[in-house]
C-alpha cells in the first residue's frame, strides 16, 4: 500500500470514524523493533477519529523471565494451569509490557491508561484438575472503557483479570480481546502476531467466512499449527459474538497495520462474520476503478484498451465485484439484440484476489443476466485466457463468423486476432 495515496485512505474514513478497533498485540511483538512503527500506525488511526483499545499478551516475556530465574512455568498463555510462581511471573511480565506500551503511546502524544476493566473468576476445576490462578472473563467494565474512549484515551488492557476480593488471575489475551470487542461493539478486532496470518495446511488463509473457519476447526483442527489454534478459535468466536471483521497480521511488517485496514488486499488473514461480497452495476464513480483494475492487462494486451469516454458511453453494460464496498473485479455484458447474442467482456480480477473463484462467479452472473435478457448465445473474445473460458466456463471455440456484424467489424479492425469463444445458453433454472 502506498501511504502517500491519500485517495486510497480517504474512502475508508467515513466508515471508520468514531468506530472502535480492538488491537490485540502478542507479547513478542511489543518487544520487537517494529513495535514503534505499530504505535505510529495507532497514532494515525486516532488522528482519523477511530477509537482504539489495546490488549496485550505476555507469553514470550513470561517464558524469558522463567528461564532467567530457573523456574519452569506451569503455563505460558493463560489456557492451562497457572500456579502461584507462574502467576508471579505473569504479573511482573504483564506490568513491564503495559509500562512499555504506555511509554510508546506517550512518545506519540497519545493519552493512555492501564485498566482493571476485566472482571474475572477462577477457571475452576476442569476434568478433575484445579486450574488454580487461571481465570476466565466474567464481565467487562464497559463504563470505565467507554469513559476513557470518549475522552480520547487509549485503554491498555493486560492479560490479567480481577475479582471482587482483590485477587488477580492470569487470563488468555486472545480471550480478553474477544470479550472487549463484544462488550464495546467493535467494528474490527486485529490480532498482531509473529506470523503472516492464519495458516492451514501450510498455506496462509487470506479471507474466510467465520462459519467455514468453525467447520475447519471441527473437522481439520490438526491441520492448524498448535500455536495458532487460540487465534483461530477466538477469531471465529468473535464473529459469532457479532464482531464483523477479525484480522490476523504479522506485526513485523512495517506499516502492516495501516495496509491491513486501508487496502483491499491487506497483508494477513481476514475472518468475516457474513457474506460481504456482492456484484453490482457500475456507477460513474467506478470508471476510474475499472481503468485502474484493468491497466496491467491492457499493457500486456490481455484486454483491449478502453477509454474513459468509451466506458462511460456503455456504463450500463459494466458490473463491479466489490469486497467491503471496494472494487476488486469487473466484467461487462454487451448486447446484440437482433442476433439474440451477448458478449462477455472486460473480465478482470485483481491479482490480490485471484484463485478465490471470483472470475467464475462473475461469469455465472453474466450468464444469468444474459438469459434473463433473452440472450441465446454468449460470446467472448480472448488472446490469452481462452483455455480458462473453455475448461472452467464451458465455452467452445468458434470463428469470427459467429460474431454479430457490428462486432465483426470491430474485430477485423482491431487486428488482435483474438480467439472467438461461444456458449449456448439454455433456460435459467427455476
Amino acid at each position: 500500500m502506498k501511504l502517500t495515496d491519500l485517495r486510497g485512505i480517504l474512502q475508508y474514513i467515513p466508515r471508520f470514524r468514531e468506530k472502535t478497533f480492538i488491537i490485540a498485540i502478542d507479547g513478542a511483538i511489543v518487544t520487537d523493533e517494529n513495535f514503534a512503527n505499530i504505535l505510529l500506525d495507532v497514532n494515525i488511526l486516532r488522528s482519523l477519529s477511530i477509537r482504539v483499545a489495546i490488549v496485550h499478551g505476555a507469553a514470550a516475556q513470561i517464558n524469558a523471565l522463567a528461564q532467567s530465574e530457573g523456574i519452569k512455568p506451569s503455563d505460558l498463555d493463560g489456557t492451562g494451569i497457572t500456579d502461584a510462581e507462574t502467576l508471579k511471573l505473569s504479573l511482573t511480565a504483564a506490568n513491564r509490557l503495559t509500562h512499555e506500551i504506555l511509554e510508546g503511546l506517550s512518545a506519540n502524544d497519545l493519552r493512555a491508561a492501564s485498566t482493571n476493566a476485566i472482571i474475572a473468576h477462577p477457571m475452576g476445576i476442569l476434568h478433575g484438575v484445579d486450574q488454580l490462578f487461571t481465570g476466565k472473563v466474567e464481565r467487562v467494565d464497559i463504563e470505565l472503557l467507554q469513559t476513557l474512549l470518549n475522552q480520547g484515551v487509549v485503554p491498555v488492557v493486560p492479560p490479567l483479570g480481577f475479582d471482587g476480593d482483590g485477587k488477580t488471575y492470569r487470563v488468555n489475551s486472545d480471550h480478553v480481546a474477544v470479550a472487549l470487542a463484544d462488550a464495546l461493539k467493535a467494528t474490527k478486532l486485529i490480532y498482531i502476531t509473529t506470523s503472516d496470518g492464519l495458516v492451514h495446511q501450510g498455506e496462509v488463509i487470506r479471507q474466510m467466512l467465520a462459519s467455514d473457519l468453525d467447520q475447519l476447526l471441527s473437522t481439520k483442527k490438526p491441520d492448524f499449527p498448535p500455536e495458532q489454534l487460540s487465534k483461530a478459535t477466538h477469531a471465529a468466536a468473535a464473529c459469532r459474538a457479532g464482531v464483523p471483521r477479525v484480522h490476523i497480521i504479522n506485526g513485523r511488517v512495517d506499516e502492516g497495520l495501516l495496509a491491513e485496514v486501508f487496502s483491499n488486499e491487506g497483508i494477513g488473514t481476514l475472518i468475516y462474520a457474513n457474506e460481504y461480497q456482492q456484484v453490482r452495476r457500475a456507477l460513474k464513480k467506478d470508471v476510474r476503478s475499472i481503468m485502474h483494475l484493468t491497466k496491467n492487462s491492457v499493457a500486456t494486451e490481455e484486454l483491449t484498451k478502453r477509454t474513459r469516454a468509451g466506458i462511460e458511453k456503455q456504463l450500463n453494460d459494466y458490473y463491479i465485484f466489490e469486497i467491503d464496498k471496494n472494487p476488486v473485479a469487473c466484467v461487462a455484458l454487451h448486447l446484440y439484440p437482433e442476433q439474440h447474442k451477448g458478449e462477455l467482456a472486460c473480465l478482470y480480477v485483481s491479482p490480490s484476489h485471484e484463485n478465490q473463484g471470483i472470475g467464475s462467479k462473475l461469469i455465472q452472473f453474466i450468464e444469468k443476466q444474459a438469459r434473463e435478457l433473452g440472450v441465446n448465445e454468449l460470446i467472448a473474445l480472448s488472446t490469452q485466457a481462452f483455455t480458462y473460458f473453455q475448461s472452467k466456463a464451458g465455452f467452445s471455440e468458434g470463428t469470427p463468423d459467429d460474431l454479430p456484424p457490428s462486432r465483426r467489424e470491430k474485430y477485423d479492425h482491431s487486428g488482435r486476432n483474438s480467439k472467438v469463444l461461444i456458449k449456448k445458453l439454455g433456460k435459467s433454472a427455476v
